[in-house]
C-alpha cells in the first residue's frame, strides 16, 4: 500500500500534537510517561518532535490518559487554527459554533 503524503495541515496538527503532550508532561521524564502509556519512549520522543505526525489511535488515547488529558481536550487544542492566529494553550478550549 502507497501512502499518500501528508498535508502541511496534517502535518501542523501533528507539531501541534507533539506541543501539546511535551507541555502536559511538564516536568515528568519522557521514559516513565511512556511507561506509564505502555509506548517506548523512542516512539514518545518522535511524536513530540513531530517526526510521526500520524500516531495511531490507540497510542494517543494511551497518551493522554498517562498524561491526565481527555481525548476532547486533545482534539481541541489540535483542531488546525489559521497561521495569523494563535494557538490555543493547554486548559484554554476553543469555544465552537
Amino acid at each position: 500500500m502507497v501512502r499518500n503524503p501528508l498535508t502541511p495541515e496534517e502535518r501542523r496538527r501533528g507539531e501541534r500534537l507533539g506541543e501539546v503532550l511535551r507541555e502536559a508532561r511538564g516536568g515528568r521524564s519522557m521514559v516513565a510517561v511512556a511507561a506509564s502509556a505502555g509506548i517506548s519512549a523512542e516512539t514518545l520522543r518522535k511524536i513530540e518532535t513531530g517526526r510521526a505526525p500520524t500516531p495511531a489511535f490507540f497510542t494517543v488515547a494511551a497518551l493522554a490518559g498517562a498524561l491526565g488529558l481527555s481525548m476532547d481536550e486533545l482534539l481541541a487544542l489540535c483542531v488546525p487554527v489559521p497561521v495569523a492566529g494563535p494557538l490555543p494553550e493547554p486548559g484554554e478550549l476553543p469555544l465552537t459554533a
